[in-house]
């Protein structure tokens, strides 16, 4: 194993690692917040976060043995369950982050009619068509032979290995990323490019009353002044910069990986099996900076946690406390005998 094979292999360790405890982190505040639970974008969050935990466990540590390896890591039939998985796993975390999108959407635009437009009842039929979604290319490849292990992504993914194949599996491969990876991001795009609209135009609403507060407030200091001009241009900067993270992620991890398995498809441009990795590699990645992205950074999530932490401080408190003063008895009794 050469210095790039290592230095992959350690980049996929490090994303399970990232992967697995962000990940179960966001399950543990489901777990235990009833807040977070009661609204309509925690079964689109847990949707996203046990597909993502799934990935973690079941695809990147075979992966990780084909790169190692440098070979198929298992035999046949696991390979192919692999290989479902993934593609499934895949296009439900990109369904599951349009529909995340959506819901933003409708909070946004509608804020009214918010709870009566997102319920819990339509979050899980949003949630149900994902899976069927999500099912219907795994299931359709499974039943054409085209799962199995490819040497470039050393990985268990979509393959066909009959040159007489070639055209049909081009054409089945351009219909799945078109509806998974394409149409997902096209939700992306117009759904928080209509949240910043909206997000805009509520600043420069409230930029107008700021202004005109302090041009009748004669007598407040500078200092004040310029805190209220600093507060207008970072709230100007807060939606773009979400809506940025939201829409960068998506490409970062996703676009090489799939513009490598579309470029893939002509024999006559020729791909390097580093990069094939290197682009698997960042697909997974997406696992890893979900819960950061959609999760942990918000504020009843960050909530959530110091509280788990809290009780997880409290208890050893209380059990050193105990055993302190089972000591101190301890050394009291032969005294008073």
């Amino acid at each position: 194993m050469n210095s790039w094979d290592a230095g992959l292999a350690g980049l996929l360790v490090g994303t399970m690692g990232v992967s697995l405890l962000s990940n179960a982190l966001v399950l543990l505040c489901l777990l235990h917040s009833a807040d977070i639970r009661r609204q309509a974008p925690a079964l689109f969050t847990l949707n996203l976060t046990c597909g993502n935990l799934l990935c973690t466990v079941l695809n990147m540590p075979l992966t990780l043995a084909g790169v190692v390896a440098q070979r198929q890591p298992a035999g046949d039939r696991l390979c192919r369950l692999a290989a479902f998985l993934d593609t499934f796993l895949a296009t439900n975390s990109m369904l599951s982050m349009a529909a995340l999108s959506i819901d933003r959407w409708v909070a946004v635009v509608f804020p009214l009619s918010y709870r009566a437009k997102m319920r819990l009842r339509d979050a899980a039929l949003m949630v149900a068509y994902t899976w069927l979604h999500a099912l219907a290319f795994p299931a359709a490849a499974l039943a054409l032979s085209w799962l199995g292990f490819h040497q470039l992504y050393a990985s268990c993914t979509l393959c066909s290995r009959r040159p007489d194949e070639r055209l049909r599996f081009a054409v089945f491969t351009g219909a799945f990323h078109a509806l998974s990876f394409l149409l997902s991001f096209v939700v992306l795009c117009c759904t928080y490019l209509k949240v910043l609209k909206v997000a805009r135009f509520h600043c420069k609403r409230i930029d107008v009353i700021t202004m005109q507060t302090l041009v009748l407030l004669v007598d407040i200091h500078p200092s004040v002044r310029e805190r209220c001009l600093e507060e207008q241009k970072r709230r100007r900067q807060r939606a773009t910069k979400k809506i940025s993270t939201f829409i960068g992620t998506f490409l970062v991890c996703f676009a090489p990986y799939v513009i490598t398995r579309l470029v893939e498809l002509s024999a006559s441009v020729p791909i390097g099996s580093h990069w094939g990795v290197l682009s698997k590699c960042l697909a997974y990645s997406k696992a890893a900076s979900d819960p950061f992205v959609y999760s942990l950074l918000r504020h009843q999530y960050r909530k959530s946690c110091k509280e788990i932490l809290n009780r997880i401080l409290h208890r050893r408190s209380l059990h050193s406390s105990g055993l302190t003063g089972d000591s101190h008895s301890q050394n009291i009794l032969p005294v008073s005998e």
